[in-house]
């Protein structure tokens, strides 16, 4: 239902219908004189399609298989099924995802070794019968009949592959799309721009020393700053392997760049851990001026008592504290498309000062997200997200809330 979905476009295609009429509640559907509806639903749980049981569906289309799971396929297809004269059929839109049930369902489509469409294979139909929990496949319906099946359960099936080039209507309205796909990290840009059903984030793809520029002096021009942080609390000298409590600081500047000024990584206790932090809060304010300190706040009400102590603690200094959402890659897949820059550069669009801690950043960024630690991608992924939703101050905000699950003083 949201601006430019499918809802939306519905209105470009069944407004030309005569006495076509749209629906929105109990759900948005359009009605048509001869009886025919075209409904929108989605599927929020897995339980959720059990709201669908004893409906005949004569056309069901899901938009980006991928975001739906297995369960909810097969119990759909279940329902595609009809008394009207249209012989039942399936469509679907998706984009690669190597970990999803599609990438399986049409590993014939796709090369193995390149994670790319087939070209030759593409449209290409072929005959499948689910038998319990195995699909038995086959190129003609001959092929499946030998395997055991019933000929009632074997249904055809094709992958059509496509690229943007397909989509004319959308490069002639919007030909500046092309660059934001250029523009994605390298792994979303494989996914989404080359169709790679391979591809998933390993050691030296999201980030790569030999795409950073090296500097030897602070620059001037930098506008605002943050420090991002990842927290723990356990002490150099206890046993097991303990994590590291991180703080990079990243300043945009005036061109556009970015710029890794200061790194910080130590094995502390939960007391020395607020001490750094205040320590370093004076130590930016000296040196950097006003410097943002982003904290992660941890679920529930004891990480909620957390934020409200650091507030208290670092009263006086700008900080903000707001809950992750989403898992390590993707929040750091924004500063990884800066970091790589665009396809065919040579540098990317982060620079880095060059200092002692160089290589023990380095080296952990070019290991993610297979190295065992993270803590400095996730405190520098922190201090990206700051930074491109900060707003520039000529002086001070005001102390003030952010929302309900942020602070800000």
């Amino acid at each position: 239902m949201n601006s430019g979905s499918l809802w939306d476009a519905s209105y470009k295609i069944y407004n030309y219908y005569p006495a076509a009429i749209p629906v929105k509640t109990p759900r948005p559907s359009w009605k048509f004189p001869s009886g025919a509806t075209i409904m929108f639903a989605q599927l929020e749980y897995e339980n959720t399609i059990y709201e669908f049981q004893g409906t005949e569906i004569c056309l069901i289309e899901f938009d980006e298989l991928t975001h739906f799971t297995e369960k909810q396929f097969w119990y759909m297809l279940s329902r595609n099924r009809s008394t009207c004269g249209i012989r039942p059929y399936i469509r679907a839109s998706t984009n690669p995802d190597p970990d999803s049930f599609v990438a399986k369902l049409i590993q014939w489509w796709w090369n193995p070794d390149t994670g790319y469409a087939i070209p030759e294979r593409s449209g290409v139909i072929r005959y499948f019968a689910r038998m319990e929990e195995q699909i038995l496949w086959g190129d003609t319906k001959e092929d499946v009949l030998e395997q055991g099946a019933e000929e009632a359960d074997i249904l055809s099936f094709t992958f059509i592959a496509s690229s943007l080039k397909d989509n004319q209507v959308l490069m002639e309205t919007n030909p500046q799309y092309l660059s934001n796909l250029k523009a994605l990290p390298f792994v979303d840009r494989e996914r989404l721009l080359k169709g790679n059903w391979k591809i998933r984030p390993a050691a030296g793809l999201l980030f790569r020393r030999i795409k950073v520029n090296l500097l030897e002096q602070l620059p001037t021009d930098v506008i605002v700053w943050a420090r991002g942080w990842d927290l723990a609390a356990t002490s150099e000298d206890e046993k097991g392997d303990p994590a590291y409590t991180a703080g990079v600081l990243i300043g945009k500047r005036k061109n556009g760049r970015y710029v890794i000024a200061d790194v910080i990584n130590r094995r502390l206790s939960s007391a020395e851990v607020r001490e750094l932090i205040r320590i370093t809060c004076i130590a930016d304010k000296a040196k950097y001026g006003r410097v943002v300190t982003r904290l992660p706040q941890d679920p529930g009400q004891a990480g909620k008592a957390q934020a409200e102590s650091f507030l208290k603690f670092l009263s006086g200094f700008p900080v903000k504290i707001v809950p992750e959402s989403g898992d390590k890659v993707t929040r750091a897949e924004p500063l990884s498309a800066q970091w790589l820059g665009l396809e065919g550069m040579d540098k990317g669009n982060v620079d880095v000062l060059i200092a002692e801690w160089n290589e023990m950043y380095l080296n952990q960024l070019e290991s993610f997200p297979e190295g065992k630690f993270k803590d400095m991608v996730d405190a520098s992924s922190s201090a990206f997200h700051e930074i491109e939703n900060s707003v520039v101050y000529s002086a001070p905000p005001v102390h003030s809330s952010l929302g309900k699950n942020s602070y800000w003083k």
